[in-house]
């Protein structure tokens, strides 16, 4: 993704904020809430907790604002966007272990091109077939190994949000590959705009590990 659609995309997610709070507050039933998305409520602290990729994140309720656990910090616009499309489409769905791509989502096909652009082809030309690299960071980043392709990784962006990325190694002039897999239940809790986010998250994990 280029970097201005990067940040148009997520400067519409910022402006969802406001609205998705107001909705969220509607809601008189939190224990619902929290058991659709496997999160953690916290009452006697007043609030809900969860991870974002292995991020300890904390939101207050009813205000529903998002914290750093850790550093008790409010998280940016477009992370509290994110969490707050999760809480509220979050339908208890159980994960199924089956992996689609991102042509598979609701719409996803007209931005497929551009989704492998700034996520697998990105990381293919990151570690060129170095396998063992892409591994460590892949390891690095909190993913569990996957049997698929010549190296492939689960990671969890969200309780029950689960992507996985997936190696294949080039030979002779053909150069290696590497695609993002979503599973199969993940439009029963986010977008596809959001998930194209995650996407982008995901790679620069990697390529900063």
């Amino acid at each position: 993704m280029s970097r201005e659609k990067e940040e148009k995309r997520i400067s519409q997610l910022e402006k969802r904020v406001d609205e998705l709070r107001i909705k969220l507050r509607q809601t008189s039933d939190v224990q619902s809430l929290v058991v659709h998305s496997m999160a953690e409520h916290d009452p006697e602290a007043g609030g809900i907790r969860l991870a974002l990729f292995e991020r300890a994140v904390r939101l207050t309720v009813p205000e529903f604002i998002a914290y750093d656990a850790q550093k008790n910090e409010i998280l940016p616009a477009h992370l509290q966007a994110l969490i707050l499309y999760y809480l509220d489409k979050s339908d208890g769905t159980p994960l199924t272990g089956r992996w689609i791509s991102f042509a598979e989502l609701p719409d996803g096909r007209f931005y497929e091109r551009a989704f492998q652009g700034y996520t697998g082809d990105e990381l293919s030309k990151k570690f060129n077939n170095d396998l063992e690299s892409f591994k460590q960071a892949a390891k690095k980043s909190g993913g569990e190994k996957l049997l698929y392709g010549d190296a492939g990784f689960v990671f969890t962006a969200l309780p029950r949000v689960n992507l996985a990325i997936v190696y294949f190694l080039g030979e002779g002039e053909f150069p290696p590959t590497c695609k993002i897999l979503f599973d199969e239940s993940i439009s029963h809790y986010l977008p596809t705009d959001v998930c194209a986010i995650l996407g982008s998250m995901l790679t620069r994990r990697l390529i900063s590990a």
